[in-house]
């Protein structure tokens, strides 16, 4: 991947973008990316040294560093482990997952606590993919063979998310706004069931994405969860009129309040469509968006 410094921000900061010292080990798959679309996988594989990226959007992974090196530099007791990284083989494929905290509880089982920095509306909103993250972690503790704490239950697992946008006039005024700038979320934990069936699912998943890339070069399509998809809606409209007076989710139902309205006042309302949104993919959050046939193609409905 190209770094560029188009702000001409200080070297630092270009030294830092340039050495990622992330791995994801002597393994195949990690669990940041099984959990993700196996076609953002492929298409960063197969686009790698065409990416770029400018250094200011390093800033914030630059404060999660920090934070990270920071909390493990400290001294903890005997019953925590902190930075490990785990590996299992899943489908033939070798799985690994960095945890950056693991504790040892009074009866013997395991609780998880991962380090985010993030923004306020991640805690208010919630993001599916922590529990995910989270719940892969835990399996890994109960099946990998090389870790610390291998084979031990998983009790508990959580986030401690450090607010990047925290306010303190927000929270003094709203009581659903995050009271403090670090929170600790707990996250629910899955069976071991759902736990294996979810694991062996998504390596299914990126395995058979991968067969399909290589015998017919082929890449599989990203799902709507996978592009935060925002549906299309139907606007009524007063004529001449910006503001909606409904939106609705479906056109049938904008029809019926059409005429509904067009028999009972004489002003006439019209139906103005209104096309989703692919956030992830608009944002360029995936960082392939450049690449992708798939949005592209959206792109020029």
């Amino acid at each position: 991947m190209k770094i560029t410094n188009e702000h001409q921000l200080p070297d630092a900061f270009l030294n830092f973008a340039r050495d990622d010292k992330y791995s994801k080990g002597d393994s195949d798959i990690s669990v940041t990316t099984l959990i993700d679309s196996p076609r953002v996988r492929l298409l960063r594989e197969k686009n790698k040294n065409q990416m770029t990226k400018d250094v200011v959007e390093m800033i914030w992974p630059l404060l999660g560093t920090a934070v990270h090196h920071i909390l493990e530099s400290a001294e903890d007791p005997e019953n925590v482990v902190k930075e490990e990284r785990l590996y299992a083989k899943v489908l033939d494929w070798v799985l690994s997952g960095a945890l950056d905290h693991q504790e040892v509880l009074p009866d013997g089982t395991v609780q998880i606590t991962d380090y985010k920095v993030t923004s306020a509306w991640s805690v208010i909103l919630g993001k599916k993919e922590w529990e995910r993250q989270q719940n892969c972690y835990a399996w890994l503790i109960e099946n990998s063979e090389d870790g610390k704490n291998r084979f031990r239950k998983v009790s508990n697992i959580r986030i401690c998310a450090v607010l990047r946008d925290w306010q303190r006039r927000k929270a003094e005024f709203d009581k659903d706004y995050p009271q403090s700038p670090i929170v600790v979320i707990d996250l629910p934990l899955w069976s071991e069931a759902e736990r294996e069936e979810y694991v062996y699912g998504k390596m299914h998943e990126h395995q058979e994405a991968q067969a399909n890339y290589d015998l017919f070069d082929k890449e599989q399509l990203c799902t709507p969860e996978e592009q935060w998809a925002k549906p299309d809606t139907w606007a009524v409209k007063k004529k001449n009129v910006k503001r909606a007076l409904r939106v609705y989710e479906t056109e049938q139902e904008a029809i019926d309040h059409v005429n509904l309205s067009n028999e009972k006042y004489t002003t006439a309302t019209i139906i103005e469509h209104r096309k989703g949104e692919l956030t992830r993919c608009q944002g360029n959050y995936c960082g392939v968006s450049e690449f992708c046939e798939q949005f592209n193609s959206w792109r020029k409905e």
